[in-house]
């Protein structure tokens, strides 16, 4: 889609600077730009870079100068960048219409505009809401609940009964309401603890290729307005994750955890069952947390077990230092030793 910086200046909220005229109409990094392309500069370091590059019309930030460009000033260049991307590239369909190879139970209901493409199954008492579009080979079990404006990529599992709200992305592979890992012992043999309960995903969740989440056991896993899990992540039953957290890949959250607002975690953390992370947390990567902890809000952990991070950054120059004081250690014993005569 080609707009004029004009038209984007406004829609952004910027300053323009330069040529109302010239035409935008795609997004790039400055090395591979095109005369149309959009670029952004947030910081001294990269003005350089944008000054050599083919754009012609930069997001900057305020104070920085930048000759020869047409300037959009924003506050928060990435941003304003990520919201122009948005608008001169809306995402491709999914799916287009219902597609004659999907099968749809008559008690389905799915709103005006919604789409469904190849070989979906989309089971008894689905509702699904206006303008969602539901990839090939979906599978949509029984009773589930889709908002207006959701994006299913292909392959992604709905167990029955689960609920997602508006304009939730889920990624190829995503499975939403399996069972939780849950077993009771008695004479040596493993018993299946009940697994019944809800998943209750909010709006505009976005969530990665092959992420698992797991239904509540008796009660109900949920996942907050805004949250973004990354791929390969797994929520297990019972987790409650509150708004507009994010999760990178290959973390798992064992039941019944509680993370509240605007928690980040790192690659490959781990958190036991029945912690809890307060609102506005930081989880480092391969940070594990042990069962039952808690971490405070606005706290910055990192290392298994999960320690403060001035705390973490201590013990591991101390850590690296081990071959050299061994050595040291060794020099003393040697040293006080008495003599054989």
């Amino acid at each position: 889609m080609t707009r004029t910086a004009k038209e984007l200046a406004e829609f952004l909220g910027c300053t323009l600077e330069g040529d109302g005229l010239a035409r935008v109409s795609g997004v790039a990094s400055p090395a591979s730009a095109r005369a149309e392309d959009l670029i952004y500069v947030e910081s001294p370091r990269h003005v350089e870079r944008a000054a050599a590059s083919a754009a012609k019309c930069v997001v900057i930030a305020p104070g920085l100068a930048l000759s020869g460009k047409i300037l959009l000033r924003a506050a928060n260049p990435k941003v304003a960048f990520s919201r122009a991307a948005q608008w001169l590239l809306p995402a491709a369909s999914i799916a287009t219409g219902v597609h004659p190879t999907a099968v749809i139970a008559p008690s389905a209901q799915l709103a005006p505009g919604a789409a469904v493409g190849p070989y979906a199954v989309i089971e008894d008492d689905v509702r699904i809401g206006a303008g969602t579009e539901i990839g090939a080979f979906c599978f949509l079990g029984r009773g589930s609940r889709l908002g207006e404006g959701c994006r299913l990529f292909p392959r992604v599992t709905l167990y029955a009964g689960a609920r997602l709200a508006n304009r939730v992305i889920l990624h190829s592979g995503a499975v939403i309401g399996s069972d939780g890992f849950g077993y009771v012992v008695e004479g040596g043999k493993r018993w299946k603890f009940p697994q019944v309960g809800e998943v209750d995903i909010q709006d505009d969740v976005e969530i990665g290729a092959n992420t698992t989440i797991d239904r509540g056991s008796l009660d109900c896993t949920e996942i907050g307005a805004g949250v973004k899990l990354d791929n390969l992540v797994h929520i297990a039953h019972n987790v409650r994750i509150g708004e507009n957290t994010v999760i990178a890949a290959q973390t798992g959250i064992s039941g019944s955890a509680v993370i509240g607002k605007n928690v980040a975690f790192g690659g490959q953390a781990g958190l036991g069952d029945h912690c809890e992370v307060e609102d506005g947390a930081v989880i480092g990567g391969q940070a594990g947390i042990l069962p039952g902890k808690i971490v405070r809000s606005g706290q910055i952990v990192w290392g298994t077990p999960a320690r403060p991070l001035s705390k973490f950054k201590e013990q591991f120059a101390w850590f690296s230092r081990l071959p050299e004081l061994a050595e040291r250690l060794r020099k003393l014993e040697n040293r006080n030793l008495p003599k054989v005569e």
